[in-house]
């Protein structure tokens, strides 16, 4: 399509958008700056990459109304680059096209299981009894969903998702290769010098419109239920405690690890590898970085970093003190040899 095509499903999400340069200039996908071809749009939000834009062969490159950008370069101007392309990436590419409608053969559904018009159930699918999956469903190959689960309307579990017993998943809800969902919590009580195990009676509820990576764990609850909010995202190799809840709108990135019975406010972000205790409260908006410790409740709207978590600005000056160390420890002992030397010295 034309560039100037491009303006009216910006216009639809109230963007408004100019073009510099060729705007009848053809274009047939996205790329980064450096992979983009002259046919290609790229874009630019990140201001210590604009060196990049002197060397770009994208055809055109959506970049702020601000930037500046090198003579003869085609841009479409807009006030957030990054929210754009994701409107055109949606507009040019569309999203990932699920295969058509109908039951495999060699899929193994149980009798008593209701399943929605314009399903997609492959083949290796085992759906137990009195599971009820809503209309447009896309199951992959060799999934597994346990009896009295319930899974909303457009759903997609991609291949090899597991489901134990009485799972709860809302509508649009989409869970990545590998997964498993509703597995038992880490429940055991000490008896003596062995542990005996506590049988794990709750269930996991994942609200609409969330969306799981591969390879993630969410432990079914001891009482009641672990859920996971309306609108959450996960990337990849997360695991979540039994009794645990999340809120809505939350953001994990890969190898997030929450122990049981954690309560999680909405939109909270956690960047990779952030690790939470047991039994804490971590509030709205609370912004994690990578591989921070989490060992005490944090407010909401908090910011935090480090392990133990400190309050942002904290823990940028204890990983600036702790750089400095190796020469702190020298000059101590630089001092402690002045001080014998100046020992020795006196009658």
């Amino acid at each position: 399509m034309r560039l100037r095509e491009l303006i009216e499903p910006l216009a639809r999400f109230k963007f408004s958008c100019t073009i510099e340069g060729d705007a009848d200039r053809d274009v047939i996908g996205v790329a980064t700056l450096e992979d983009a071809g002259p046919n290609e749009l790229s874009f630019l939000s990140n201001a210590k990459y604009e060196k990049a834009l002197t060397t770009t062969k994208a055809g055109a490159v959506i970049v702020s109304q601000s930037q500046a950008v090198p003579p003869g370069l085609t841009v479409l101007r807009v006030p957030d680059p990054y929210a754009a392309l994701t409107v055109l990436m949606v507009h040019m590419h569309g999203y990932r096209k699920h295969p058509g409608t109908g039951r495999d053969s060699r899929a193994v559904i149980h009798p008593s299981a209701k399943i929605g018009d314009n399903a997609n159930i492959q083949h290796g699918v085992t759906i137990c009894e009195d599971v009820v999956i809503g209309k447009n469903a896309s199951i992959y190959p060799g999934c597994y969903i346990a009896s009295g689960c319930r899974i909303g309307d457009d759903a997609a579990l991609f291949a090899n998702v597991v489901l134990y017993e009485g799972c709860v998943l809302g509508h649009r809800v989409t869970i990545h290769a590998n997964s498993t969902i509703g597995e038992d919590g880490l429940g055991y009580a000490p008896v003596g010098e062995k542990w005996h195990k506590i049988p794990q009676i709750g269930i996991v509820e994942i609200g609409d419109d969330v969306e799981i990576g591969a390879n993630c764990s969410i432990d079914r609850a001891t009482l009641g239920r672990t859920l996971i909010g309306a609108g959450t995202k996960f990337s990849n190799q997360i695991a979540i405690g039994h009794g645990t809840k999340i809120g809505r709108d939350c953001m994990f990135v890969a190898q997030v690890g929450i122990a049981g019975s954690v309560t999680v406010g909405n939109h909270v972000t956690m960047a990779g590898k952030v690790g939470v205790a047991g039994h804490l409260t971590i509030g709205d908006n609370a912004q994690l970085a990578a591989m921070s410790g989490v060992m005490n409740d944090i407010e909401a709207d908090a910011a935090m970093a480090g392990a133990p978590a400190l309050p942002i600005k904290d823990a940028m000056r204890s990983f600036a003190f702790v750089a400095r160390l190796p020469e702190m420890n020298k000059r101590i002992k630089e001092l402690e040899n002045q001080i014998e030397a100046l020992t020795k010295k006196r009658p």
